[in-house]
């Protein structure tokens, strides 16, 4: 008697190369439950070995300052420099030498559910996570550009670990470490993407909460960014504590 389609299906699951024997025998099944099961595990298993891929080929930054004998290698990125509110986060992340997180990328480019899938799964396994704020004054006091390396300062200055090498998104920072400065260094890197990870998701939950503080301006799903419904609420109820006075339009709302 024939083995159940969905007993292979169970099967499939422990199976992890394309060469196992198990392979050879089903494509000699021709039942199309099991042709079908077939090419949905080929195909499962082709995306992950791009995702690996990806993975060891964003991994190069931190393999040549371990071959340097850097052991602490901190990843190091921002958000939030464009909105019209709210703070600049920044994150320093240091992941575990040989523990991969699969699937690491520019947060940009995530979707929303990836990147707090992610955003667990770093927090679980990194070696030390350090958070950064700058406040709506400081950034009007300083500039958006200075704030955000502040932001980063704080976050290294905060790790459980001190690092011995910086991998930073497009900076170099006034600190006493050996660094490098990556541009676009959040999707060539695995700990700045990290960083960029934790970044987003930690500053999307404070505008979240300063929406319930703040409604009308639709801070829980544009982030302080300047949408049709941020401007709409800056025209009908005026500027917040959390707005950044020395942004246009802002500074055309003070008296």
């Amino acid at each position: 008697m024939s083995e159940s389609i969905q007993s292979i299906k169970e099967r499939l699951k422990t199976v992890t190369s394309l060469t196992d024997p198990f392979i050879a025998e089903l494509k000699q099944d021709q039942r199309k439950g099991v042709q079908q099961a077939l090419r949905s595990f080929e195909k499962q298993v082709k995306k992950t070995a791009l995702i690996q891929e990806k993975y060891l080929e964003m991994s190069l930054f931190e393999k040549q300052a371990y071959e340097q004998g850097y052991e602490w290698i901190a990843g190091i990125d921002e958000v939030g420099r464009g909105p019209l509110a709210g703070p600049v986060v920044a994150a320093a992340v240091i992941l575990p030498k040989d523990e991969p997180i699969l699937g690491l990328n520019d947060s940009k480019q995530l979707s929303e559910k990836k990147r707090e899938l992610l955003y667990d799964q770093i927090q679980q396994k990194a070696l030390a996570i350090g958070i950064g704020i700058i406040d709506e004054k400081k950034i009007d006091e300083v500039n958006i550009y200075e704030a955000s390396k502040l932001a980063m300062i704080q976050a290294v200055e905060k790790l459980a670990i001190r690092p011995n090498y910086l991998l930073i998104d497009a900076m170099t920072l006034d600190l006493p470490i050996q660094q490098e400065k990556l541009i676009k260094g959040d999707a060539r890197s695995v700990s700045i993407a990290a960083a960029s990870i934790v970044a987003k998701v930690y500053r999307d939950d404070l505008m979240k909460k300063y929406d319930e503080l703040y409604p009308g301006y639709g801070f829980g799903h544009n982030a302080g960014y300047g949408t049709k419904e941020h401007l709409q609420g800056l025209a009908t109820q005026g500027i917040t504590p959390i707005h950044r006075r020395s942004f246009a339009p802002i500074k055309n709302y003070l008296s």
